[in-house]
């Protein structure tokens, strides 16, 4: 009875179920290959979202803009003469009461006009003149800088 007993473990598994034990670690290898991958597509995406129309912008030897408000108001004018505030069309006649509505009475709010250089020098004058008249006063005129 005692030599039937001394072959098994204590578990009174046998000799096979000693040896097994579980695995515990993680195989990180298919984390890291979806996470460059994730990155690769954010990177490739994070430039395209910055300007929401397309326009051909002049360049110019003008200093960068020192950034004093973390969220202006971006106007664009197209080349065929098209008003955008952000991505959405306006027509002329309905920025100003846009702009007043968005900037809540805030005169000192930073507005950037975006023109696409194959348009009249007037039409932009047009769009700067309204935004001043109703009493904004930090408007800045973008462009791209030379090589």
């Amino acid at each position: 009875m005692g030599a039937s007993m001394m072959g098994k473990s204590k578990s009174g598994r046998g000799r096979r179920g000693g040896s097994y034990r579980p695995m515990a670690e993680i195989n990180v290898t298919p984390f890291v290959d979806v996470m460059l991958v994730l990155l690769i597509v954010f990177m490739v995406a994070a430039p395209l979202l910055t300007a929401g129309v397309p326009v051909d912008l002049p360049q110019s030897n003008a200093k960068p803009i020192q950034d004093e408000d973390n969220k202006p108001i971006e106007i664009t004018v197209d080349s065929s003469g098209k008003t955008f505030v952000g991505e959405t069309e306006v027509e002329f006649d309905r920025l100003v009461p846009l702009l007043t509505a968005m900037t809540q009475g805030q005169s000192d709010r930073r507005i950037y006009i975006r023109g696409d250089q194959a348009i009249n020098y007037g039409l932009v004058m047009k769009v700067i003149g309204a935004i001043n008249g109703a009493g904004f006063s930090k408007v800045a005129l973008i462009s791209e800088a030379k090589p």
